[in-house]
């Protein structure tokens, strides 16, 4: 009887075991969804920079010099449309990697993140105030392509588009340091 009684209760145990290394088993898949709220805006803000890094490096060692290469004329004529499109993907990424990166770094009291989401929102009044007015400039039909200003111009867009491109992979650096040694905490 007392055997029985045992045997019972070591099955018992064993089922309560395999159910819980089953919940265990199940919440190590689905870890993503026990992610904290604040980590998730650092996710948002992480991609977002990372984007925006990536796009803004492209164009500082890629696309610019490549267009400067095929002269100040046609370097100017391919200013206008690649200007309008990269003026609102770059903007959007800027914006939502600064809120996002705020607000996460603001409800995890996470100083880093914080300065992450400032820098990276930093290339907007930066755009606004320093690159604005060179843009303007190159846009400008008056603007004679084939003059000593244009080309002027294309290299001092260069070197200022260059700043953006440094801050915006100075914030990502410092978020993806920042959502590692969250991971780790």
């Amino acid at each position: 009887m007392l055997s029985s009684f045992l045997r019972s209760q070591e099955v018992y145990a064993a089922a309560l075991q395999s159910k819980a290394a089953k919940r265990n088993r199940w919440t190590a898949r689905n870890n993503l969804l026990c992610i904290e709220v604040p980590v998730v805006f650092l996710i948002v803000s992480t991609l977002a920079a990372g984007l925006f890094a990536g796009a803004a490096i492209y164009v500082s060692a890629v696309e610019h010099p490549a267009r400067v290469s095929c002269g100040t004329d046609l370097a100017v004529r391919e200013f206008a449309p690649s200007y309008k499109r990269g003026a609102i993907m770059q903007a959007s990424l800027a914006l939502v990697g600064c809120v996002t990166g705020f607000i996460g770094g603001w409800q995890l009291n996470d100083i880093g993140s914080i300065i992450a989401a400032l820098i990276l929102g930093a290339v907007v009044p930066f755009t606004l105030i320093v690159i604005l007015p060179t843009n303007k400039r190159l846009l400008d039909r008056a603007l004679d392509p084939h003059g000593a200003e244009a080309s002027h111009l294309l290299d001092r867009w260069g070197r200022l588009h260059a700043v953006r491109s440094v801050l915006s992979a100075a914030a990502f650096l410092i978020l993806v340091i920042r959502l590692l040694a969250l991971g780790g905490a």
